[in-house]
Formats: structure tokens, sequence, C-alpha cells
């Protein structure tokens, strides 16, 4: 019964996401195909995770997992059944003093247990002017975990507008995913030097920066 739930709830954050985003994705130097991967994104708004699961193709949506704040999506018991239920998410407290356990066991256990999943490397919504925050040092700890699995940028484009902070009423618009190239940690590469690459990769799918 829970599952079936799950079910109805994701179809209608699916329909609601693309009545009012008109979503769509961009497929760009990759194919949509069902494959093990990593899909890392920018991060301003609660809205990301919804709309970057909304994208995805229902075959690849079934089996991607979605690493998630514990503390925000557990919050109360609406929020558990979305994160827990129908995201499938990976919940990691990010209190460091609450952990009862490792978040990148717990996310390469996910990748292991044959699971996609989202991540969103900044480790926190992007309240700046920059484009983007510093990637923490997770997506690299993963990446040398699990070095044969694609890791592919998503830039999210709009969604800071559609989804202000501080607002519960979105507004309008259209709204892009961009998914790149995927990317792979060299054997013998240094933590800053991979996630400024990772980083550069996103950025690069920038729309403003691809018609310069």
């Amino acid at each position: 019964m829970r599952r079936f739930a799950a079910s109805i709830v994701g179809q209608l954050l699916i329909f609601v996401g693309q009545f009012i985003t008109a979503a769509r994705a961009d497929w760009r130097g990759i194919e949509p195909v069902p494959r093990q991967r990593i899909y890392y994104a920018n991060h301003s708004s609660n809205a990301d995770l919804p709309l970057i699961w909304t994208v995805l193709p229902a075959a690849i949506r079934r089996n991607t997992r979605a690493v998630a704040a514990a503390d925000y999506w557990l919050k109360n018991k609406l929020r558990a059944f979305i994160g827990r239920d129908v995201f499938h998410g990976v919940l990691i407290d990010r209190r460091a003093e609450h952990r009862t356990d490792d978040p990148i066991a717990k996310i390469v256990q996910a990748l292991d247990d044959g699971s996609s999943i989202i991540i969103f490397p900044e480790g926190g919504r992007n309240r700046t002017e920059d484009p983007l925050m510093p990637f923490k040092a997770g997506l690299y700890n993963i990446a040398q975990q699990r070095p044969e699995v694609d890791l592919v940028p998503c830039w999210i484009d709009n969604i800071a507008h559609i989804m202000p902070t501080g607002e519960v009423i979105p507004v309008p618009l259209a709204c892009t995913v961009t998914f790149g190239a995927p990317i792979h940690v060299g054997e013998t590469e240094q933590k800053d030097a991979f996630l400024s690459r990772a980083s550069d990769a996103l950025l690069d799918l920038i729309p403003s920066r691809g018609q310069a």
C-alpha cells in the first residue's frame, strides 16, 4: 500500500512539475540510457531535486536515488514519506555531531546495490551571486571508491526564479536540465584538481556560456 501511495504521489509531482516549469531535459554529449551514473548538479532551490527527478526517463528514474539532507527531509511525516518512499533518498545528516554512520559509506552502498544517484556537491543551497559554490570533498571521495561509474554534470537553469528562497508559491517559468558528457577521476588525480575539473564541466553547461 505504501509503495502504491508513493507511486501515485510521484506521478502527481511529475505532473505538477511539468505544469509549472514545462521542464525538459537537454542530453548534451550523453544519451538517456539505463546505465548506472552519478548525476551531480548545481543547487539553488528546494525544487532542484524534484526537477531532476521529473525530467529523467521513467526507466532511469526507477533506479535512481537522491542523496539528500536528512535534517530537511525528516522534519515532518510528509517530507519523510516523499524523501524516503518517493525519491528513495539516501538521507545524510548535515550535522556531523548527529551522525551515527559514515555518509560516504551509505552513498557507496547505494551504488553497490545497483542504484544511480543524484548529488549536490556544493553541500547546500547556493545563496551567493556566484554560479557555483566550491564543491565539498564528497564527490571526489565517491569517485575514488567507484571510479568506473560515470559522473554526469547536470545544470539546472531558471529554477531559482521559479522557487525563490523563502517563497512557497512557485512562479511558472520554462526550466531546463542540461546533462553533459560524463567525467571520471584520474588514477593519480588530486582532490582539488578533480573538484575544479568537475566544477568546470558543470559551469560549461550554463546556456549563456554555451552561446559564447
